[in-house]
């Protein structure tokens, strides 16, 4: 997605709002204001007068988009220069505490604009319908994308681009804003050239710092949570954390707490044990291993800070780090792992369609109870709300790792058969007629493999259907590497743990 904002959007559950620091806000203008502004209505949300963005910039093709908003690409009328506009609309900005995050996004963006590795902000818009920040775009694609393009690569290449990482967290830090949601998805390249700069992106779940509070919160994702959030009690370390996981994947394709469930990886992280034995470790140096060790230090106390880090012997410049190719096999994990298994997801709701009434009278009423508003679709407030009013013993960080894995479409809410799917019990899984109609749900012309163009028709459905993901989703399933998908790989995809 070559824009600067592609993220997954988790919501953030604060506990009131966050104020900026003063050198957070901007000085009052001394320039007169036009009198076309003067006599525009304020925004509720950006609390300034209302702008119809398109006056300024020329809207054109959608770039990705997330729980909240649509990022599109945008070219400024006045210069002709190209930019990425995200797009949240109101109606997604159903609390005062969703108002706050979307002003605290802005400041932050404004804050830390100009810094090196980090995206440049243009500035943040509000008209009737939405609220549009507007930042440089990222036309390079995502930092893993280019790594596993590369025919090989080395422990010299992954500390440099780590070093672009970890001064990000640095450049946060000393302007005392916590990321909160460092992950590789997170990192785009500016342009396709091969020194492209590395950026930072997306800030929406960021807060910034304020001393002497506990941070309670759970925000993030799996992979990368460190588990001082998973305990509600936290500070700014839990971004290098999130660095070292990010490393641990650039040096061996794979993340360092692993399991088939959201439950299963945050058990890992709570355990703590970090894998060094495996392949590719027994060739990667002690210098890097050591530098992983630090940053994942269970006590945030003990850990390295980022300006340690960038001074350790194996990060540093011209350091001790080896330019010997890391074992390719590494790159082909890699880019297993990015795949997050797309077609399952799709295939889930295909089954949930086609489930016979009488399967799921409990999940309709179950759906209804939670759909409070009756119009179709489940919020993000409205799962938190009826799961709770339902009884149901799901954390927090499990309920919204339950809506961002159900929506599939994207779309900021989950409707009725994205629902069903993301809650069917295993039993229906383990249900060969349910797993044979999914499949030829697939399989168009019905000759018993499912084909790239098959796979592509069907995944681009909901927005799905570019050739990544199409070769990611046929790396993971595709086990006898012949190119298409038969129905033993289909199935054992489907009953390989529980999405």
């Amino acid at each position: 997605m070559g824009n600067c904002f592609t993220k997954t959007y988790e919501i953030p559950i604060t506990a009131g709002p966050v104020k900026a620091p003063p050198s957070a806000a901007k000085k009052p203008s001394s320039k007169r204001t036009p009198s076309s502004a003067t006599t525009a209505p304020m925004g509720p949300v950006l609390e300034k007068p209302m702008v119809d963005v398109t006056t300024l910039y020329a809207m054109d093709r959608e770039l990705g988009r997330g729980q909240f908003g649509i990022t599109y690409l945008c070219t400024e009328r006045s210069t002709g220069l190209k930019y990425a506009c995200k797009s949240v609309s109101k109606r997604k900005l159903v609390t005062r505490q969703d108002i706050e995050d979307m002003r605290r996004e802005v400041m932050i963006l404004q804050h830390l604009s100009g810094q090196p590795n980090i995206v440049e902000f243009k500035g943040a818009y509000e008209d009737k319908g939405s609220v549009h920040l507007v930042m440089e775009l990222c036309s390079g694609g995502e930092l893993f994308d280019r790594i596993t393009a590369k025919g090989s690569y080395s422990e010299r290449e992954a500390a440099a681009v780590f070093r672009d990482i970890v001064n990000v967290v640095n450049a946060c830090h000393f302007m005392g804003v916590m990321h909160r949601d460092l992950k590789p998805e997170n990192f785009l390249l500016v342009s396709k050239k091969e020194d492209s700069p590395l950026k930072a992106t997306d800030f929406g779940l960021s807060v910034f710092i304020e001393e002497k509070r506990v941070y309670k919160d759970i925000v993030g994702s799996a992979y990368y949570v460190a588990p001082e959030v998973l305990e509600k009690n936290y500070g700014k370390e839990i971004d290098v954390w999130s660095a070292g996981v990010i490393l641990y994947i650039l040096l061996s394709g794979v993340p360092p707490f692993w399991a088939e469930t959201e439950k299963g990886i945050f058990d890992a992280i709570l355990e703590g044990y970090i894998d060094f034995t495996s392949q590719p470790w027994p060739n990667i140096s002690e210098g890097a291993k050591q530098l992983i060790r630090r940053m994942l230090t269970r006590d945030p106390k003990k850990r390295i800070t980022a300006a340690q880090a960038l001074e350790h012997s194996w990060l540093k410049e011209g350091g001790e780090a080896s330019d010997k190719p890391i074992d390719s096999a590494v790159l082909l994990r890699m880019k297993q792992f990015r795949a997050m298994n797309k077609l399952k997801k799709l295939a889930l709701k295909v089954i949930a369609e086609n489930l016979e009434e009488e399967d799921i009278v409990g999940l309709k009423q179950m759906f209804n109870n939670i759909d409070t508003d009756r119009s179709g679709t489940i919020t993000m407030e409205e799962l938190k709300v009826g799961l709770k009013k339902l009884g149901s013993k799901l954390s927090e960080a499990e309920i919204k790792q339950l809506m961002d894995s159900a929506d599939v479409d994207k779309s900021g809410t989950i409707d009725y058969h994205e629902f069903v799917a993301a809650t069917l019990h295993r039993h229906k899984l383990d249900n060969e007629e349910n797993l044979l109609k999914a499949f030829e749900h697939f399989d168009i012309d019905g000759n018993g493999y499912i084909t790239r163009q098959e796979l592509k028709q069907a995944m681009a459905v909901y927005g799905l259907g570019d050739e990544a993901t199409i070769n990611e989703v046929l790396d993971e399933v595709d086990t006898d590497r012949d190119g298409r998908i038969n129905y033993e790989e289909f199935k054992a995809m489907m009953t390989k743990g529980h999405t």
